[in-house]
């Protein structure tokens, strides 16, 4: 994520890159160190997504102020 923004590390926190996902649970986070987006938790698709073939698990990544 840092990479695709074209900022630094410090830069993610500086401007208040969040992950922001439709509903309950939180699925990703951004890794602190790395700058990369992982799964926060594990994913079952069988409990999200057992009536339908194609799964799709949306989230927005909110960035503040100027970029």
């Amino acid at each position: 994520v840092a990479k695709d923004l074209g900022l630094q590390l410090p830069e993610l926190s500086d401007h208040g890159v969040r992950i922001l996902n439709k509903g309950r649970t939180q699925y990703f986070a951004l890794h602190g160190n790395t700058g990369h987006l992982v799964t926060a938790e594990r994913i079952d698709r069988e409990q999200l997504c057992r009536l339908v073939e194609k799964c799709v698990l949306r989230c927005e990544l909110i960035v503040e102020g100027e970029m």
